[in-house]
C-alpha cells in the first residue's frame, strides 16, 4: 500500500523547510510544497500552528493526524514514522542517533543567529542593537568552527559523511545551514577558513535532493520590524 501524499507548508527561501524537504525526498514520501511567507497577513499558518511559524506538515487524513510543526521535530517524524523507508537517516546506535540530533539542535541553532540577524538589519540603523548583532554573529561563528571540527574529525576520514559513515539527519542538517550562510553571503571566505568543511559541503550539495531544494528568496510585503 504506497504513502499518501503530504503536504509541506514552507518559505522558498527556508532552510528549515529545505530539511525535511530533502528529508521526504530521500525516502521517496510524495508531498505537495506549498509555499507561504509567514510574516504576510494573509499567511494560512495560524490555522496550523500557534506560533504561526513554518514549517508544518499536514496530512490528509486530518482527522486522525494533526498538523506536525517544528522542523527539528518533523525531521523526528519523517524518522520515526516512515522507519521502514531508506535511507534510515539515523544509525541505529542510540549514542551516536543522540548526537545526531544533537548536531540537528547546533545546525538550527546557526540558522536562527541568520535570521535574527536578518531581521535586525531590517530595523533602522540607530534602534540596531551592535551588541545583539555581534552575539549572533558569534553563534554562526561558533557553529562553523564545529561543522569544520567535525569534519577533521570524522570516521574513517574517507567517509562522506559525519556520524559513523551513516548518512544521517546530521548531514543534512550541517549541511543546510552552511548553505544558508552561503546563500546570504554571510561569511565570505568561509571556504578558505574552513577547508574540510568546505570539501564536505561541496559533495553535499552534489546529491539530487539537495539541488531540487536549493533556496530562493522571496518578498515580504508587510512589515515585520
Amino acid at each position: 500500500m504506497g504513502v499518501e501524499t503530504l503536504t509541506m507548508i514552507s518559505a522558498t527561501p527556508s532552510p528549515f523547510a529545505r530539511m525535511n524537504r530533502i528529508a521526504l525526498h530521500e525516502k521517496g514520501i510524495p508531498f505537495e510544497l506549498q509555499n507561504e511567507v509567514p510574516w504576510d497577513s494573509t499567511t494560512a499558518t495560524r490555522n496550523y500552528n500557534p506560533l504561526e511559524k513554518l514549517p508544518i506538515l499536514l496530512f490528509p487524513d486530518s482527522e486522525n493526524q494533526e498538523p506536525v510543526y517544528d522542523s527539528a521535530h518533523i525531521q523526528n517524524f519523517i524518522v520515526t514514522k516512515y522507519a521502514d523507508k531508506s535511507p534510515k537517516l539515523v544509525t541505529g546506535d542510540i549514542n551516536l542517533d543522540l548526537k545526531a540530533r544533537q548536531l540537528l539542535t547546533l545546525s538550527e541553532g546557526v540558522l536562527d543567529a541568520f535570521v535574527l540577524i536578518f531581521w535586525e538589519s531590517k530595523r533602522p540603523e540607530n534602534k540596531q542593537s551592535a551588541e545583539w548583532l555581534a552575539r549572533q554573529q558569534r553563534k554562526i561563528d561558533g557553529g562553523l568552527a564545529a561543522f569544520e571540527s567535525l569534519c577533521q574529525s570524522r570516521q574513517p576520514k574517507s567517509s562522506e559523511y559525519i556520524i559513523n559513515d551513516t548518512y544521517t539527519i546530521a548531514d543534512i542538517a550541517i549541511a543546510c545551514a552552511t548553505a544558508q550562510i552561503d546563500f546570504g553571503s554571510m561569511r565570505p571566505g568561509w571556504r578558505e577558513k574552513y577547508p574540510e568543511l568546505a570539501k564536505w559541503y561541496t559533495k553535499m550539495e552534489e546529491r539530487d535532493t539537495f539541488k531540487k531544494t536549493y533556496p530562493v528568496m522571496f518578498e515580504v510585503k508587510d512589515s515585520v520590524v
